[in-house]
């Protein structure tokens, strides 16, 4: 469920560069958390 929301975030993240359209900071934020989170559970497996 936490991977595919980092996914998902992820996606938006890129979508977001290409279109040059991005919420301010806050999916730069998101993006950091589910980095955050992939990486506690590729580390806790």
């Amino acid at each position: 469920m936490l991977y595919t929301i980092a996914v998902v975030m992820l996606i938006l993240w890129l979508l977001g560069l290409v279109t040059s359209y991005t919420m301010g900071g806050f999916i730069h934020i998101l993006l950091v958390i589910a980095i955050v989170v992939v990486l506690l559970r590729v580390i806790n497996r």
